[in-house]
């Protein structure tokens, strides 16, 4: 295992009006499975590519295991990289596609059989080893493409969004398969995905990317639950936060916190009233549409209800509440969350 830390780490593409990635300070902690979670065009798989060493950086520094490792080669470096298209050989068999790793280090081939069957059973892939990529499913191509990286008992795997090729019933289960097996083996892993799903389901933590810099850290319900700017808090949720101005200030909750009102009085929520304008039924739950009227007239709102609390009825301004605890507060000028 290794912790894996970026300094300052910065790209910039010949010709380019901006940095593809600006000043990123990322540090791992060891055995974590951290996230890199972004936009397309938010830099994240530039940050793992130069972490790999397919990248070189145009300033800042890389360390793996505290030694900096810019000068290094990717082989050098004991990482080993899974891609979106796993990258197998068609021509090769399953086992001769995770032994690859091994011949191209020289391992005597006597090892290679204990050390395939090894990586193979971390994935129950062992009926597969004489077949070939085309004659497998999405899912059993992951799979090997994993085992192949496992092989080589690396010091941290780099994942670029490895499920996106999947359908969803299969992407599921490989999520929870992918996670069981990062736990197991306790490897550092560096996760890249587009996908909040993705990533609130497997990250130890989160670092969430956008033009190129970090916008935040942390653990799953610290950056949806405590948003540290106007984008963390409308990237992550589905759907998102809800952001209405309020002169300086922007004030910001989640739809599942945006109820009506049981008619009491209290102090302890702020009131809305809301006109509603659309509802959507999604089995458990209902997504009610409006707009904000009084104090907040003409801001969108959205409202996420249980199915079995009654519908609100459709062109009725109806009293909404959310209580103070859930209320979130950002700058308006810079959208970064006010302490």
């Amino acid at each position: 295992m290794a912790i894996v830390e970026t300094r300052a780490l910065t790209k910039v593409y010949p010709g380019a009006s901006a940095a593809a990635v600006d000043r990123v300070d990322i540090a791992s902690r060891e055995g974590e499975f951290l996230v890199l979670l972004g936009p397309s065009g938010s830099g994240k798989t530039t940050v793992l590519r130069m972490i790999a060493g397919l990248e070189e950086p145009s300033s800042g520094e890389i360390l793996i295991g505290g030694v900096v490792v810019n000068r290094l080669s990717a082989r050098q470096r004991r990482i080993a990289m899974v891609f979106q298209s796993y990258a197998l050989y068609p021509h090769l068999t399953v086992y001769k596609n995770i032994a690859f790793p091994l011949k191209a280090q020289g391992l005597p081939r006597d090892q290679h059989e204990r050390k395939v069957a090894w990586a193979a059973s971390m994935f129950g892939i062992e009926a597969l080893l004489q077949r070939k990529p085309r004659q497998l499913s999405g899912g059993e191509r992951q799979r090997v493409a994993l085992a192949r990286a496992l092989v080589r008992e690396p010091s941290v795997f780099l994942l670029d969004e490895p499920l996106s090729n999947l359908d969803a019933k299969l992407r599921a289960s490989a999520r929870e398969e992918l996670e069981n097996f990062q736990k197991t083996i306790g490897t550092t892993t560096i996760y890249v995905t587009h996908d909040q799903v993705e990533a609130m389901a497997m990250g130890d933590r989160i670092a969430v990317l956008h033009q190129g810099r970090v916008r935040q850290i942390g653990t799953p319900s610290q950056v949806y639950g405590e948003p540290a700017d106007t984008f963390v808090a409308t990237f992550l949720g589905s759907p998102p936060m809800n952001l209405v101005e309020d002169g300086a200030t922007i004030l910001g909750f989640r739809p599942e916190h945006f109820r009506p009102s049981d008619g009491a009085s209290t102090d302890s929520a702020e009131r809305f009233s809301f006109r509603v304008e659309h509802v959507e039924y999604l089995g458990a739950d209902r997504l009610v549409y409006g707009m904000l009227e009084g104090r907040f007239a003409g801001k969108e709102a959205i409202s996420r209800l249980p199915s079995y609390l009654p519908e609100p009825a459709v062109g009725r301004a109806c009293d909404f509440v959310v209580e103070k605890g859930h209320l979130r507060y950002f700058d308006a000028a810079t959208g970064s969350k006010k302490t």
